[in-house]
């Protein structure tokens, strides 16, 4: 298996990304959009969840299909950004048809990053304007890092940020992921530059720093005094132009999770809101029903490694900073 050619999750063709961001607010929201509706599926492992039509994303419910899947800062206010994405959908005349009427599906889910330094005073919430603009900037590119939903996260011990990473598999199907990583825990091994996802890292896409030689497995994972403040919940989305059913989706992104707890140490914790979802247009049928969707899982896992620590390396410091970024500690 190999990087696509943009080694985004737009390499998964019909979809595209767009971020918004206002650099005041250290805050913002990513869009991620679909040229025509797509099965999307969900699981959540974090105990502190926040999203939106979630539950409608089960196998059991009536709509199989979504126009988009939104990833904001804000924490609750932030599942604002997706009602900004469904007007921005219903002028388009996109929607699930329901007799003369179309409604846009637009499930979506927020990260913690309200106490991260940027200007939270707000006369009115911020974020339906900003997840308008997000799929105003729908491209088949984006930046990574400190941009969209990635622009105010924070790990334990640095700035964390929006990340992507794409694998063709052997099988000939693309598995893409798309993260916003805000984690209580850590992506570097001991405080130091090597990041956990190491081991899955292609040509150098996070720095080509290898592993740590010094790590103390007896470090605490957190303060002992509880989690860090504003640092919690990492999520993210799994994109594969195979043809999935719901619930092969669903175990997609169960599978995913791995790789949110290979490159996050802890991850999953009580005070996180960890969630993947999973969206699969549809475009290539499973040759192997048996095998595809295990290369498929497998594949999806890599992805998300490699996408958290992108996203960490990918951040840059702006004013009023509460961590350090990678490149400004490290670089």
């Amino acid at each position: 298996m190999r990087p696509g050619p943009h080694n985004l999750i737009t390499d998964v063709a019909g979809l595209k990304v767009g971020n918004a961001e206002d650099p005041m607010l250290k805050s913002g929201a990513t869009v991620l959009l679909g040229d025509k509706p797509f099965t999307a599926a969900v699981h959540v492992m974090g105990g502190a969840p926040g999203a939106r039509e979630t539950d409608l994303l089960a196998p059991d419910k009536l709509v199989q299909e979504v126009d988009a899947l939104v990833l904001s800062g804000g924490s609750a206010f932030g599942l604002d950004a997706a009602s900004g994405v469904a007007d921005g959908l219903a002028k388009m005349g996109r929607g699930f048809q329901v007799g003369n009427a179309r409604v846009p599906i637009v499930p979506g889910a927020i990260l913690f990053d309200l106490l991260n330094g940027g200007d939270k005073n707000w006369a009115e919430n911020p974020y339906k304007s900003l997840g308008l603009r997000a799929l105003e900037n729908t491209s088949e590119t984006f930046e990574l890092g400190s941009f969209g939903a990635g622009t105010g996260a924070t790990t334990l011990d640095l700035k964390g940020g929006l990340g992507s990473a794409s694998l063709v598999l052997e099988c000939g199907l693309t598995v893409g992921a798309l993260v916003a990583a805000n984690p209580l825990g850590s992506v570097v091994q001991g405080g130091q530059k090597h990041f956990w996802a190491t081991p899955y890292e292609f040509a150098n896409e996070f720095g080509g720093h290898g592993g740590a030689t010094t790590f103390d497995p007896s470090i605490e994972p957190a303060p002992l005094g509880g989690p860090a403040e504003g640092a919690n919940t990492t999520i993210a989305i799994i994109a594969t132009d195979a043809a999935l059913t719901q619930a092969q989706a669903t175990r997609l992104a169960i599978a995913a999770h791995d790789g949110m707890a290979r490159a996050i140490y802890p991850s999953h914790t009580p005070f996180d809101g960890d969630l993947v979802f999973a969206a699969a247009t549809g475009e290539k049928p499973l040759a192997d029903p048996m095998r595809d969707p295990f290369l498929l899982g497998h594949g999806a896992a890599i992805c998300l490694s490699r996408a958290i620590a992108r996203a960490v390396f990918q951040a840059r410091p702006a004013q009023n900073d509460t961590l350090p970024s990678w490149i400004d500690k490290f670089g």
